[in-house]
C-alpha cells in the first residue's frame, strides 16, 4: 500500500522525526500487528499503535470487562460492561472510530497452543499484554518458533518491565525468566502504570518497524513509578534454553 493525501496530512508531525520520513511511515502502514490482551496494556498500546498508523491490527482476548479494569483498561466503557461485550470488540469499536483507515481483526476465543498459530500467522510481531506467565510462555514459544518479534511488558502497582525479543539474536522469556514468578489472581495496579508501559510497548513496536532509535535488545528497562526509579539490566541468551537454545 501507498500513503495517501490523508496519511501524509494526519502523520505529518512524526514523519518530521529525522530517519523517520515517509518511509517510516509507509513501513507502519505495511505493517501488521498482533497483539494478545486487550486489558491495561493492551488498550493503551493498541491506541498508541492506532495512532501511528499501524495498518493492520489483530486483537485477541476471550474477556469481557468488569467494573474493577475502569481504573486502567482505557477503551472500555461503562456501557461496554452493561451489554456484556468482548474486550477485543470493545476495543476495536473505539480504535475504529479513532482511525478508520487501518484495518483491525478481532479473536473472542481463548488462546491455546492448538490456535495461536492460525490467530497470529498474519502477524510481523507480537505484543505481550497479558497479565500471567503461563501465557506469556505460551507466547514466548510461538514467537521463537515462528521468528517473530515479541515485545513483552509487566506490570504490579507502581512497578513495570519492559524488554524487546528476536529469535535468535536476543535472550528469550524463557531465558529471562527460567521459572515464573508467584501468580496472583488479583494484583494491585494503578492504572498510570499499565499505560505508561502499554504506551512503552507502542514505542517499542514503532521503533522496531521503522528502525528508528534504538530498541531494548538484551535489555530489561524496570521502573518504580512510586520512586521515580529507573532501571536498566543486561540479560542475554541461555545456550541451555529449553525454548530457544
Amino acid at each position: 500500500m501507498k500513503l495517501t493525501e490523508q496519511d501524509l496530512q494526519r502523520y505529518s508531525r512524526q514523519i518530521l522525526i529525522d530517519g523517520f520520513g515517509k518511509e517510516g511511515q509507509l513501513k507502519l502502514k505495511n505493517s501488521t500487528v498482533g497483539m494478545l490482551g486487550c486489558g491495561g496494556l493492551g488498550t493503551a498500546t493498541s491506541i498508541y499503535l492506532a495512532a501511528a498508523g499501524v495498518g493492520r491490527l489483530i486483537l485477541a482476548d476471550s474477556d469481557k470487562p468488569d467494573i474493577t479494569n475502569l481504573n486502567r483498561q482505557i477503551t472500555h466503557y461503562e456501557y461496554d460492561i452493561k451489554n456484556k461485550r468482548n474486550k477485543a470488540d470493545s476495543t476495536k469499536e473505539k480504535l475504529s472510530e479513532f482511525n478508520s483507515d487501518i484495518e483491525i481483526e478481532t479473536y473472542t476465543k481463548n488462546v491455546n497452543e492448538e490456535n495461536i498459530e492460525k490467530v497470529f500467522e498474519k502477524a510481523d510481531l507480537i505484543v505481550d499484554c497479558l497479565d500471567n506467565f503461563e501465557d506469556r510462555y505460551m507466547l514466548n514459544s510461538y514467537c521463537v518458533r515462528t521468528n517473530k518479534p515479541l515485545i513483552h511488558a509487566a506490570v504490579y502497582g507502581f512497578y513495570g518491565q519492559l524488554t524487546t525479543i528476536v529469535p535468535e539474536k536476543t535472550a528469550c522469556l524463557k531465558c529471562i525468566f527460567p521459572s515464573p514468578p508467584p501468580q496472583i489472581k488479583i494484583f494491585p495496579i494503578i492504572g498510570v502504570t499499565a499505560g505508561l508501559f502499554g504506551i512503552l510497548e507502542a514505542n517499542e513496536v514503532i521503533k522496531y518497524i521503522t528502525g528508528v532509535g534504538k530498541s531494548l535488545f538484551n535489555k530489561m528497562m524496570l521502573i518504580d513509578l512510586s520512586e521515580n526509579e529507573v532501571n536498566m539490566i543486561k540479560t542475554e541468551r541461555n545456550k541451555n534454553c529449553p525454548v530457544c537454545s
